[in-house]
């Protein structure tokens, strides 16, 4: 969906015009209002709702004179002044175009949010339809200010200009004067079932084809010569023509020869790979059948392509196999498979629509609600079984149809509601094209330290020139050297080898079976802290196993004995005998469950649930079961047949009865004997999230009326069941249960002897789940899987925070919690419970209490344990004082009251809550995903593992995702395991950490190399030598390229540490390291390059103006010395435990770093005469090569003692330093912090009412302390421990323009009030 908002800006030009102002004053003599010559017409906001981001849009028209000016200066330029506007387009715009009117825009310009801009060319069509076919009601909102607008009085719209942005089509609204986006428009027409099934005709398809373009998610793939010039234009390479034009002007033909070669090859690698991508890409998208359509009164085949809204097709044609677009379903059911969008592995049913729920139908949202999404068919699914609905005579017959007649059998129809790129699908194709830009702070980093070194580049620009200038060194070969320092400093290679560390990782964990679709996450997976987890599937078992059943006794008002066997319900006493009947029947009916080809497949517990019966289960379509039923009974029923679909049970042995017969009550002949047992379900109601239940219509054998039977949560029964059924020790029964760790599922029963067929397909559902019967309940055991306790001992012991967040009851899932040790079982548990109000009104008062004593209770403010209770309880001798324990608690908080302190607590209770809630209950899939974007919120790196369709916003929003699927991808997450467990989640974090700890050394040892090569040369330029072409090659190509490749393949460490890596490349404990390392290496250079000159029989170079001049003894021994230096800070940079394993693991690195260690040191003390001629090296006497080798060794014990103890105790020592300082300006700053938390805390409260409760008052207030960063890497991530962003006093949370910090944000700052959980040295 899109919001559209007009932007008014204020014209300096006319800030002086007073007297016009005068003039535009209203009517009503306000002063605010703007003319319609005041609104910006050039620039509107755009927010789309399904990618989450706003754009901005601006209107340009171009300037034809200025337009050949710029392409007569990019030629005279040779070029760069082309390149300058590619790189620059708000310059290139700013010059060859003008801002324009919306309305006469011939290209527009859309930035996003992260400032990326994009020019799309505006295209006009002749369209000659009505307007109202192009826009929905809402989308042709008039403007107060505007004018006549023809398209508004006439209705039509003539010309239509449109633009497509990343396969988003935009189109000029001339009633609203801004371009809109179509995807979602409905057709007024789609009020009821019967004007949707009569399909359009030619003309209406030709009118939507040119709207909403054809049918097919094909991704465009560029050229060879489109892809060439993308890449050859990207400024790396650019600067790498740079480079190699500098060397070849510096006669440095075959260093410049070979990086053109390597250069090259890794283009062409790179546009294969990119093809490959993009092919692979378009073949998963792109999918073309056949359909079978219902186009101007007559069925015929069509191309899936020509599809438009508005077309009905047939969903049970055999040839179709999976949804071409985006549809609802008018008739029959169907069963698919949405792994592929979802990664819900299990087989999904889809019933047809109903009239009201196709008036709620709102295309606009970027998610189907889950109470439409029964209805919906999604495009890609795959069709794994499609029936026809029941025939409808009502509907008269085509005579002119004589190939597909609808007098043939029922079909199953669906109407087209969303094709192409508009789809579901296509949605998730876009986001996979076109992700959100790494917002990492390691690449921010990254690149702002290349801007570091390409500043210290310019320096030694400066210093060499000026020497330059002292040797009357020619200015050709002047600029030519100076500049050849740029090239030195920033090293080409530098940001492909940052992704080396990540491309391993990727190859690992795929070995593994866990795939993944985003790269970057890969890092950020090594920064997680919170780990959140759905239960049922994910902690525990997908089939759960029936404990038993305990009906409830209606003479003695309490609950049976617990039945293990269904055997057991036919022996209860009479006092139970009807309800254990119709426990029985409820278990049989009132479930998901389908047949496929003779197998049950469905939800994993209503499986368990069914064999638990041993019933058997059959299905067929309702029409053809009552092909004989009366036109009468049909006739009443209008509107209402073509959907209905019967599922009939009974019990094993039993005969097979006629349905017919019961629904047309001719049950006498038939016998009572229970070998006709035969229930037949009418009409279900699906499980909705937020009632917690599901119910059926069951018709029984002989019996008359119908019988509804209602399974759901117990604490959603108690509201509907007469409360005289209800057993005296209801609470009791389920508490027990529930603590023990059971999953207890509650049914419930009513009759109504009046209901027949035609009303029980109109009766609505508060009538049937009402005044319900108490039958009993169902008791699962909800077995852990074997590796979830592991998995989170190793999870606790690595100080990652674990939260469950499932839809279950919540005292199963702190039993379950407890089990599997994600709360320590003498960790005190509060839950909590509206004693007035619910979680829609403002004023309701919530209480805490604690699970085990409910005396114990938390102070609804602070949500601490109140001490005058403890002090009460710990009075007595008998009760030891336990003050020092008032913190060690957990919350398990369920969905109402998480719902209710969300839109009405305050901040600082909302963020204790956050913080100390280990367990979210009864979560729907709406409130899972907002639980992560509010974990995030206060800082923390959250993780999300959940295996179905219901964490699908979940797995989207956290920072890393992790589906458990049998699809080997699925676009519901960054990963995806194919493995059932959670062990996945350790393995995951484990490679981020390696990947990211690998980026970083990495990024240090070519940041470190180029300053060891830039070193070596400025000593050199003192007197105009360098090094020879040869040497350079001999570096980059023998040394660097082999280290920088297998560096990066160290293996994930296997135990998690509780430290996490660092991410930020400008921190203590990083900048230490970097710059130490520097000195030491410039010292032994500066050493060496001293002591040589001082030897015996040393001979100055000779300096010959204009030439080379590479040989001499200075260059000798530097080339010598730095070459060793090379391989040495490869081995102080290749970290080990604990993110790694030791290098030593890393075979091939070893092999191959001994190897050049080895090769160096035979061409230091043995030298043949080929080889000196060959590097342009000076023969030296032994006794100073074995120097050479004497100070490589000594600055690699110097560099190993340095890295691994001065410089953690010199970092830790500087952060102190720091700290001390902050402290001392603190209490001259506090007022003025007060003040602004203050302030900031009465804007909140004026901006938004209702973040405040009477309950709470005005008092609740966060206080914000400092806290330093762990010098070995980031602050311990303890589960009691949440981070607040950087700016705690201008900005809360992630979003908005201080996004970009985020990751800086998280570290340094936390709550008072949680630091009072646990001290942190």
């Amino acid at each position: 969906m899109a919001q559209f908002q007009l932007h008014q800006v204020d014209n300096d030009d006319n800030d002086n015009d007073d007297n016009e102002d005068d003039d535009y004053e209203d009517d009503d003599g306000d002063d605010g209002a703007i003319p319609s010559q005041r609104w910006d017409r050039c620039e509107q906001k755009v927010y789309l709702e399904e990618e989450d981001i706003e754009l901005t849009f601006t209107g340009y028209k171009f300037l034809q004179t200025r337009l050949y000016i710029y392409y007569l200066a990019c030629v005279l330029s040779a070029g760069i002044l082309f390149l300058l506007g590619r790189w620059m387009p708000q310059r290139y715009l700013a010059f060859v175009a003008e801002k324009c009117d919306m309305s006469q825009a011939e290209s527009v310009v859309v930035e996003d949010a992260w400032g990326q801009l994009v020019t799309e060319v505006v295209f006009t069509k002749y369209y000659g339809g009505p307007i109202n076919s192009v826009f929905s009601p809402e989308q042709m909102e008039k403007q107060e200010d505007e004018g006549f607008d023809e398209a508004l009085s006439t209705g039509m719209l003539h010309d239509m200009r449109y633009f497509d942005y990343q396969y988003i089509r935009f189109i000029y609204n001339p009633v609203t004067c801004s371009f809109m986006q179509n995807s979602k428009w409905k057709d007024p027409e789609w009020s009821n079932i019967i004007n949707c099934d009569r399909g359009i005709g030619r003309e209406t398809q030709q009118e939507r084809t040119m709207v909403f373009g054809q049918n097919v998610i094909d991704v465009k793939e560029k050229t060879v010569g489109q892809l060439l010039v993308q890449e050859v234009l990207h400024p790396f390479y650019i600067f790498q023509v740079f480079s190699m034009a500098l060397w070849l002007a510096d006669d440095y033909i075959y260093y410049a020869g070979c990086i053109f070669i390597i250069s090259t090859v890794s283009v062409l690698t790179e546009l294969i790979e990119t093809k490959k991508t993009m092919k692979r890409m378009r073949t998963m998208s792109k999918f073309i059948c056949n359909v079978k359509v219902f186009r101007s009164g007559r069925w015929r085949y069509l191309g899936s392509e020509e599809l438009v809204p508005g077309d009905v097709f047939e969903t049970t044609d055999s040839d179709l196999s999976i949804f071409p677009c985006d549809a609802v379903l008018l008739s029959g059911d169907c069963i698919v498979n949405e792994s592929m969008l979802t990664g819900e592995s299990v087989p999904v049913s889809k019933i047809p629509i109903t009239d009201k729920a196709l008036q709620q139908l709102d295309l606009s949202l970027a998610n189907i609600p889950s109470d439409l999404s029964r209805h919906f068919l999604f495009s890609g699914t795959k069709i794994i079984r499609a029936r026809p609905g029941a025939a409808n005579p009502k509907k008269q017959a085509r005579t002119d149809d004589v190939d597909f007649g609808v007098n043939q059998a029922p079909r199953g129809l669906a109407l087209v509601v969303r094709t192409g790129f508009n789809t579901t699908k296509g949605s998730l194709i876009r986001s996979m094209l076109f992700p959100k830009p790494n917002d990492f702070q390691f690449y921010r980093d990254s690149f702002r330290f290349i801007g570091i070194l390409a500043g210290i580049a310019f320096c030694g620009f400066l210093v060499s020139t000026v020497n330059f200038i002292r040797m009357d060194v020619p200015f050709r070969l002047m600029i030519i050297k100076a500049l050849d320092l740029i090239t030195i400093v920033v090293p080409p290679a530098l940001p492909a080898t940052m992704s080396i560390g990540t491309s391993f990782a990727i190859a690992r964990l795929k070995r593994s079976n866990i795939f993944c679709i985003s790269p970057t996450r890969v890092n950020i997976g090594g920064k997680i802290n919170c780990m959140c987890f759905d239960k049922t599937g994910t902690l525990t078992e997908d089939g759960l196993d029936v404990l038993g059943v305990q009906c409830a006794d209606a003479e003695a008002g309490r609950f049976g004995t617990l039945l293990n066997r269904v055997e057991d319900l036919r022996a209860v006493p009479d006092s139970m005998q009807e309800r254990g009947t119709s426990l029985l029947f409820a278990m049989t009916t009132c479930h998901s469950v389908k047949s496929l080809n003779g197998e049950l497949i469905g939800d994993p517990l209503d499986l368990k649930m069914f064999d638990f019966t041993q019933w058997i289960l059959e299905e067929g379509g309702l029409g053809a079961r009552t092909s004989s039923v009366s036109e009468a009974a049909h006739n009443q029923s209008k509107g209402i047949t073509g959907g209905i679909v019967s599922t009939v049970v009974r019990p094993p042995g039993a005969k097979q009865f006629n349905l017919n017969d019961v629904l047309t009550h001719h049950p006498i002949e038939m016998s009572e004997s229970e070998t006709f047992l035969e229930l037949g379900i009418i009409r279900c109601f699906e499980f909705v999230s937020s009632l917690r239940r599901m119910s059926v219509i069951v018709k029984k054998l002989h019996s008359p009326g119908m019988d509804i039977y209602v399974k759901g949560a117990p604490e959603a029964m108690t509201d509907i069941c007469l409360k005289e059924s209800l057993p005296s020790d209801y609470a009791e029964r389920l508490s027990y249960y529930t603590q023990h760790g059971y999953r207890v599922i509650a049914c419930a029963t009513k009759s109504m002897p009046n209901l027949n067929f035609v009303r029980a397909q109109r009766v609505k559902r508060e009538q049937v789940e009402s005044d319900l019967t108490f039958l009993g309940l169902i008791v699962f055991e909800n077995k852990l899987k074997p590796t979830t306790a592991p998995i989170i001992a190793t999870l606790s012991n690595a100080q990652i925070r674990q939260v469950m967040c499932t839809g279950d009851n919540v005292l199963t899932a702190i039993s379950v919690s407890k089990e599997c040790g994600l709360i320590q079982p003498s960790k005190e548990v509060y839950t909590p419970r509206f004693i007035m109000g619910d979680s829609t009104t403002e004023n309701s008062r919530i209480v805490w209490e604690n699970t085990n004593d409910g005396r114990k209770t938390l102070d609804p403010m602070s949500l601490m344990p109140i001490t005058s209770s403890f002090e009460t309880m710990s009075s007595g001798q008998d009760f030891p004082r336990y003050t020092h324990l008032l913190n060690d608690y957990a919350l398990a908080v369920t969905g109402d009251c998480f719902r209710w302190m969300v839109d009405f607590a305050p901040e600082a209770t909302l963020h204790r809550m956050l913080v100390k809630g280990q367990i979210f209950a009864r979560m729907s899939p709406d409130e899972k995903h907002e639980l992560v974007e509010n974990l995030q919120a206060i800082g923390y790196c959250v993780g999300f593992c959940g295996d179905g369709a219901n964490d699908c916003g979940a797995l989207k929003a956290a920072d890393v995702g992790i589906s458990l699927s049998e699809a080997e991808a699925s676009v519901a997450a960054p990963f995806t395991s194919r493995s059932n467990d959670i062990g996945c989640v350790v393995k995951v974090i484990q490679e981020g950490r390696a990947a990211l700890v690998t980026s970083f050394s990495c990024f240090k040892y070519m940041a470190l190399y180029s300053i060891i090569q830039f070193t070596t040369v400025s000593l050199l330029y003192a007197f105009a030598s360098n090094l020879g072409d040869f040497q350079f090659l001999y570096i980059d190509l023998a040394l660097i390229l082999p280290i920088a490749v297998f560096m990066g393949r160290t293996e994930a460490f296997p135990v998690l540490s509780p430290k996490r890596p660092t991410a930020n490349l400008v921190s203590k404990k990083v900048l230490t390291s970097l710059i130490g390392q520097i000195l030491i290496q410039g010292c032994f250079q500066a050493t060496v390059f001293s002591i040589v000159r001082h030897q015996p029989w040393y001979k100055p170079p000779k300096y010959e103006r204009g030439e080379k001049n590479i040989e001499g003894y200075e260059n000798t021994s530097l080339f010598l010395l730095s070459i060793f230096q090379y391989l040495l800070v490869a081995i102080v940079f290749s970290v080990g435990p604990p993110y790694r394993k030791p290098m030593s693991s890393n075979r091939p690195f070893v092999f191959i770093t001994a190897g050049l260690v080895l090769m160096s040191a035979s061409m230091v003390l043995f030298p043949s005469e080929w080889l000196k001629s060959f590097m342009q090296l000076l023969d030296i006497p032994f006794s100073f090569k074995l120097f050479i080798l004497l100070m490589a060794s000594l600055h690699l014990v110097i560099a190993l003692t340095s890295e691994h103890v001065v410089f953690p105790v010199l970092a830790t020592k500087i952060g102190q330093v720091i700290q001390s300082i902050r402290k001392q300006s603190s209490p001259s700053s506090s007022l003025s912090v007060s003040a602004t938390t203050t302030t900031r805390r009465m804007s909140t409260s004026q901006r938004d009412p209702h973040r405040r409760s009477p309950q709470y008052g005005d008092e609740a207030r966060i206080e914000v302390g400092q806290g330093g960063e762990d010098e070995q890497g980031s602050s311990p991530s303890s589960p009691l421990i949440g981070s607040h962003p950087q700016s705690p006093f201008e900005q809360f949370g992630r979003g908005g323009s201080g996004s970009a910090d985020k990751e800086s944000a998280k570290k340094g700052k936390i709550y008072k009030v949680v630091q009072e959980e646990m001290r942190i040295s």
